[in-house]
């Protein structure tokens, strides 16, 4: 159990710093934990309340990284559109420029 607290607790940090390279990383350690922590709660060696209040816990945070990606998402798609806009009046400006010229 302590192993998923630890991974939750690191999961939360890289989220709250947008580090979305160490969210990939610690995304492939959620399914082993999971299946460890099911594992003893199986063998009866964790409480189930616990067991359940750490899932809804991880749950909680899925949704609320779900929403933060699409953020980014939503933002790396707008910084995208104003660098294209950026470049294309770039190419009409030398595009005026040089048929003024001659």
């Amino acid at each position: 159990m302590n192993k998923l607290d630890q991974l939750i607790a690191a999961l939360e940090q890289a989220l709250s710093n947008k580090d979305w390279d160490e969210l990939v990383r610690l995304n492939e350690q959620v399914q082993p934990t999971i299946e460890s922590v099911m594992g003893a709660l199986e063998a009866g060696q964790e409480d189930p309340e616990q067991v359940r209040t750490r899932l809804e816990t991880l749950r909680r945070f899925v949704d609320t990284a779900g929403a933060g990606a699409s953020q980014a998402k939503a933002e790396a798609e707008a910084a995208l559109k104003g660098v294209s806009r950026n470049r294309n009046a770039a190419q009409a400006y030398a595009h005026v420029s040089s048929t003024r010229s001659k």
